[in-house]
């Protein structure tokens, strides 16, 4: 977020787990939207410019409504979820202003159908409300790209050092207890993550 100048306007796409909260919280400039089909796990105070509630459905026709409007859309383990992901994600990427416009994706990754099982998600089939198998990497970039988007960054397994060694030390101890601790999804290299920026 802190790469995205102050005053956007940003849409947080599956906006659940209090995110309206903390990123108004920590970038109380922005014009914040978000959009989801609950309000999952909106424990905290409500601090969303703009909040949009429909069912899963019409959820990527609703996304659509709002294009060339953001200045950067968020989608944090959302595409996975969706009744129709290649839909949504084409209205995300619509959403996104262009010159300039960024788009932020984070999914789990295609190895995930490999891993461990373990609770509050390791393998991609713990939650049961993951839809198919988790989005194709080269199918995501591909739609991206021939919409007029260059990739800023891009890994198909983000394990970052630091968080990998965390996840490396406490994973006996998290394999005993069949937990998640912070640096086990970095260890395993649970997520997908891409930066891009719209150019036209």
């Amino acid at each position: 977020m802190r790469r995205v100048p102050a005053t956007s306007k940003i849409l947080d796409v599956g906006c659940g787990n209090n995110s309206p909260f903390y990123i108004k919280s920590n970038f109380p400039e922005f014009h914040y939207t978000g959009i989801d089909i609950g309000n999952y796990n909106q424990t905290k105070p409500l601090l969303a410019d703009e909040y949009i509630l429909t069912d899963s459905l019409g959820f990527a026709d609703a996304i659509s409504r709002h294009q060339n409007k953001f200045d950067a859309v968020i989608s944090s383990h959302n595409l996975e979820h969706c009744e129709d992901r290649w839909a949504t994600l084409q209205a995300m990427l619509s959403a996104v202003k262009p010159g300039g416009g960024m788009i932020f994706l984070a999914f789990p990754s295609e190895k995930s159908i490999e891993f461990p099982n373990r609770s509050r998600t390791l393998n991609y089939f713990d939650d049961l409300t993951h839809r198919g198998n988790p989005p194709d990497f080269d199918m995501v970039l591909s739609l991206i790209e021939d919409n007029g988007f260059s990739i800023d960054y891009s890994v198909r397994m983000y394990r970052p050092m630091v968080l990998r060694l965390l996840g490396f030390f406490q994973e006996p101890f998290a394999r005993r207890k069949n937990i998640i601790l912070q640096g086990t999804w970095s260890y395993y290299g649970f997520e997908s993550i891409i930066w891009a920026k719209k150019n036209f």
